[in-house]
């Protein structure tokens, strides 16, 4: 939870979370983590958490004190690169999601979102093309700086233009090419009307 001094991080071993941060304009839905990856590095350079974290559905979360980690990390070298590689990640995916908000069109956002969440789901083994959002529509719109309505219209244009099908949390992505190209920002795509 936000507030919370930094005692221990999280590995997330199954399952799916968002994490919430709390800002003056209200809470902002700043990810969407999942099974492999580590929770409350934010902390580490403030000893505070920034964050909430909540379940998006059952889920196993081993609990890591950052004491014993730290000591960890000057025996087992190889441990403490692993680390960096992790904040570097986090660090990398904090950027990209300053920029998918400041200067992407919403359909480009949408687009990025989805080829996201199926890298994320093919670097754990499952189809990048056919997978569940385990997310609200409402939580995709905080995620990505858009309303509800927005996103439910471009989830809408998306499967009328072909390039998805949509059956309520599931999304097959029936052109991952043409999406991949509107994320870039190489593909032509219309203005929403």
């Amino acid at each position: 939870r936000t507030g919370q001094p930094l005692r221990s991080l999280y590995a997330l071993r199954c399952g799916f979370f968002k994490t919430r941060r709390r800002g003056p304009a209200g809470d902002q839905i700043t990810g969407f983590p999942m099974a492999g990856e580590l929770m409350g590095l934010e902390a580490v350079g403030t000893g505070i958490h920034q964050s909430d974290a909540i379940a998006l559905e059952d889920s196993i979360v081993c609990e890591l004190p950052f004491a014993a980690l730290e000591r960890l990390f000057e025996d087992i070298p190889g441990l403490h690169r692993r680390f960096y590689r992790l904040m570097s990640c986090e660090i990398n995916r904090q950027q990209h999601l300053m920029q998918l908000l400041g200067h992407m069109r919403a359909e480009q956002r949408m687009a990025t979102f989805l080829v996201d969440i199926g890298a994320a789901y093919a670097m754990r083994g499952y189809s990048p093309a056919q997978f569940q959002l385990r997310m609200s529509r409402e939580d995709i719109g905080s995620y990505l700086g858009l309303t509800i309505e927005s996103i439910s219209r471009l989830l809408a244009r998306f499967t009328k233009l072909g390039l998805i099908t949509v059956d309520k949390r599931a999304i097959v992505l029936n052109d991952p090419a043409r999406i991949a190209e509107m994320a870039s920002g190489f593909s032509p795509c219309s203005p929403m009307v």
